[in-house]
This record gives structure tokens, C-alpha cells and sequence, in this order.
């Protein structure tokens, strides 16, 4: 059977299918001669990231297609439920990238709370001529440890920053819809581990506490930070976005970034992907990503390996 990974996979994920005799493809096929070419090919399994999409129209047009993978955790950009009724296997990789995601939030943070966003623009540019004023510039940052880390979706995203917040020394705080709490186990590198049993709370209450915001959400119709939310945030905070674009209206934000309201922001994802707004490109109290949370070497294994061993238990084992 042949495996289209139309947006790259891990060559040991390639390893682990070809073992099991699979033909896999790694060729970029645009999306406008995608169903062509899956039909053309005779593909059995599309796999993609976040670049392409398996709509209806490609689900209806390709009856040879039995399995659409997505290599990571959201599927917004598949339509699921649809592909299920007409026979498909639609699978995921759900914890493979938690840790990296969770990395780069911390990564946003560090580099917020030290400027290192706006240091490294400017620097090239002034830092032989302006070092003291630089300097002063940047002389007021802050510290994670005893600052209060608020995490909105306390899923396994969610959970893994928590893990990273506590182990810095940060008091961990989070709000989800379904579910009421959660035991955080932090582990070491000589085999002790920390466990904590946190308690979600409302958003509000999360907002109103929180030092630092940061989104573990799922794509959804409705903006979950807006003016109402930012309104309530402590003057001051900061906010990460590491989860889904449209999550977070972008227009606040830059209004909630330019008034003082918050002092930065951290963005790995975006509403206009891959065109994002220039207000938010040219903004120096936004750290910028370009969707890359799962962009590790260590994730892209995992997920590699991950799919590879879904694909072979339905279309090996039945």
C-alpha cells in the first residue's frame, strides 16, 4: 500500500513503515492537485500537519483513501466526523508533541520577561552605537519563580507546561471546561518525582490571578480572549498563544499590548496563516514563532513512530 506524508514525516517513521512494507511518498503535492494525485497514485494513507487540508470534497473524490493521519494533536484542518461515516480511519498523535509545545511556551516566557524578543531585532541594528541606551532599555526584567502561571485547556499540552512552570518555581493555576483536576507528576532527572494535584478554576478567577496567561485550546467558532477577557487580566501581564490562531482576537490584543494593559505577548500561531497581520509582525512587545511548537527533532520522531505503528495495527492486524 502506498502512504502520502504530504507534509514531511521523520525518516524513522519512514523507517518503521517501509519495514512493514509500505511505499511511502514524501513528495509536497499542492493542495489544488491533491485529489489527482492520491487517485492518480493510488495512495491508501494522506498524512499531513497543519499545511493541508482533507476536506469533503477530497474524502467524496477519493474512494482508494482509507486512512487520513494527522501528525500532531489538532484536527481542525480534516473534516473528521465526515470522513468516519464514509469508512475512513482518522488518527492523530495526541502526546507526541506535548513537550515541545510546552518548551517553547517557556521559551516566549523567558525571552518575554528579558526583552530577547526586542533585543535581538535592535541590537544588530544600534548596539555599536547605542549599547548603554539599549542597555537601560532593557535593565527592568523580571522573574518566573513566584510568579503565578495561569494554563486555559488542562489537557496534555496544558499539563506539560504546568509541569515546566512548577519545576521553575512558578505557582501553577488552570481553567478547562471538562475537567474538575488533574495530578501533575514533575520528574527529575535521577528518577524522583514531584506530584500535584491542581484544581481548575474558572477562567475568570485564572485571569484575574494569573502573571502569565498561556492558551491550550482547540480551534473553536469563538474568540476565547477578546477585550472582555484582557480587561480582566492584571495591568501588566503577559500572554502566550502556542495553541490555535483565531483563539485570540488579534486586534485586542495589539490594542491590549499598545494601552500597557499587558507588558508582551508570545504568538506561534496565527488567524491569517500563513499571512499574518503586519500590526503583529512589526509589534516589539510580540515575541514571534512561525507555528513551530511541535518543530523539535525529538516530536517529529515520536510522531513518526507513532503513526507509523497506528497505520500498521489497522491495515496489518485488522
Amino acid at each position: 500500500m502506498k502512504i502520502l506524508a504530504n507534509d514531511g514525516i521523520s525518516q524513522s517513521g519512514i523507517d518503521a513503515l517501509e519495514a512493514a512494507g509500505f511505499e511511502v511518498n514524501t513528495t509536497t503535492v499542492a493542495q489544488e492537485q491533491l485529489i489527482n494525485y492520491i487517485n492518480d497514485k493510488a495512495i491508501s494513507v494522506l498524512l499531513v500537519r497543519s499545511a493541508t487540508t482533507a476536506r469533503k470534497d477530497l474524502i467524496d473524490a477519493c474512494p482508494n483513501l482509507k486512512i487520513i493521519g494527522r501528525g500532531g494533536v489538532g484536527m481542525d484542518n480534516i473534516d473528521v466526523d465526515y470522513a468516519k461515516q464514509k469508512g475512513l480511519h482518522v488518527i492523530n498523535t495526541p502526546a507526541a508533541s506535548s513537550q515541545s509545545v510546552a518548551e517553547l511556551v517557556f521559551a516566549h516566557l523567558y525571552g518575554g520577561v528579558r526583552f530577547l524578543h526586542d533585543a535581538n531585532r535592535n541590537m544588530p541594528l544600534d548596539g555599536d552605537t547605542q549599547f548603554k541606551k539599549l542597555k537601560k532599555n532593557y535593565a527592568k526584567g523580571v522573574e518566573l519563580r513566584g510568579k503565578t502561571l495561569g494554563v486555559i485547556g488542562f489537557g496534555r499540552i496544558g499539563q506539560e507546561v504546568a509541569k515546566i512552570g512548577l519545576g521553575v518555581g512558578m505557582k501553577v493555576i488552570a481553567a478547562d471546561k471538562f475537567i474538575e483536576a488533574a495530578y501533575v507528576s514533575v520528574d527529575f532527572f535521577d528518577g524522583q518525582s514531584v506530584t500535584f494535584n491542581i484544581k481548575t478554576e474558572t477562567m475568570e478567577d485564572v485571569l484575574k490571578q494569573s502573571d502569565f496567561v498561556t492558551l491550550h485550546v482547540p480551534a473553536q467558532k469563538d474568540y476565547v480572549i477578546a477585550k472582555p477577557e484582557f480587561d480582566v487580566m492584571k495591568d501588566g501581564s503577559a500572554i502566550i498563544n502556542a495553541a490555535r490562531g483565531g483563539v485570540v482576537n488579534e486586534v485586542d490584543l495589539v490594542s491590549a499590548l499598545e494601552s500597557g494593559k499587558l507588558a508582551f505577548a508570545g504568538l506561534d500561531t496565527f488567524q491569517n496563516e500563513p499571512t499574518p497581520a503586519v500590526q503583529l509582525l512589526m509589534n516589539g512587545r510580540i515575541s514571534l514563532t512561525p507555528h513551530i511548537g511541535a518543530a523539535t527533532n525529538e516530536a517529529q520522531d515520536r510522531i513518526g513512530i507513532e503513526l507509523a505503528t497506528q497505520i500498521k495495527n489497522i491495515l496489518l492486524n485488522g
